[in-house]
């Protein structure tokens, strides 16, 4: 019970929230498998179900560890979920086809807790930042779902050259925001990325899963972020 008022009351003094992107502010729509499936059947690959897709997709992906977000590892990744060997000529094509489909905003959607959250927290003076392992698509991304006029930092895996949970990226981040890490709240859907990652680099820390029972230290929304934080500080 102390810890939970503790925590409670640190997050009274936040000036700033940062967030993780994927599964935190938008997801893959209608799913990984789907876009999948539908680049795959212009190049003649119609086999293969958006289900048979998103299985193996998780499958490899769960697999990686330490992944940079580089367009190698991805290609390796794409060969791998579709038994594609990198001696075929046509799967560079393929693949630079499925890639782009991935920066455009049709191949995403966002959650309907994000735009009033961060209106919410916008107008009450918190500065708002991403923390996110991605590659150089996301801040074209972000612009094209009109979301990247809500954040003064921008912090990407790829370009700083380390992926959450290495403290690296919080501190950079922290760094862009002009704040102590003690300052900054992290939300982001992913335990051990987001949550230890944030708490190790001496953020405070949520995860959010959307839909679950309400426990300490998880959000079932962005909408009770506003409730959870106090006003903001004055920034020195």
């Amino acid at each position: 019970m102390n810890g939970s008022r503790n925590a409670d009351k640190a997050l009274e003094q936040i000036k700033a929230v940062t967030f993780d992107v994927g599964g935190t502010l938008i997801e893959p729509w209608p799913s990984v498998g789907h876009v999948y499936a539908e680049v795959a059947a212009r190049h003649g690959l119609r086999e293969f179900s958006a289900e048979q897709l998103n299985t193996r997709f998780k499958t490899s992906w769960r697999a990686r560890k330490n992944f940079e977000h580089s367009r190698h590892e991805w290609a390796e990744l794409v060969n791998e979920v579709f038994g594609i060997s990198h001696a075929e000529p046509f799967s560079e094509t393929f693949f630079s086809e499925l890639y782009e489909r991935f920066a455009t905003p049709d191949a995403w959607r966002v959650f309907e807790d994000v735009v009033p959250a961060l209106d919410t927290l916008a107008a009450r003076g918190i500065r708002l930042g991403i923390i996110s392992n991605w590659d150089e698509r996301l801040r074209g991304l972000l612009r094209k779902l009109k979301l990247e006029r809500y954040f003064v930092a921008l912090t990407v895996s790829r370009e700083v050259g380390f992926p959450k949970p290495s403290g690296v990226i919080f501190r950079q981040a922290a760094a862009e925001l002009g704040l102590s890490p003690g300052a900054i709240l992290h939300v982001g859907d992913s335990l051990e990325m987001d949550v230890a990652g944030a708490k190790t680099a001496g953020f405070q820390a949520l995860q959010i899963h959307r839909g679950a029972d309400s426990v300490d230290g998880q959000l079932r929304s962005l909408a009770e972020l506003s409730a959870k934080i106090g006003n903001p500080l004055p920034i020195n």
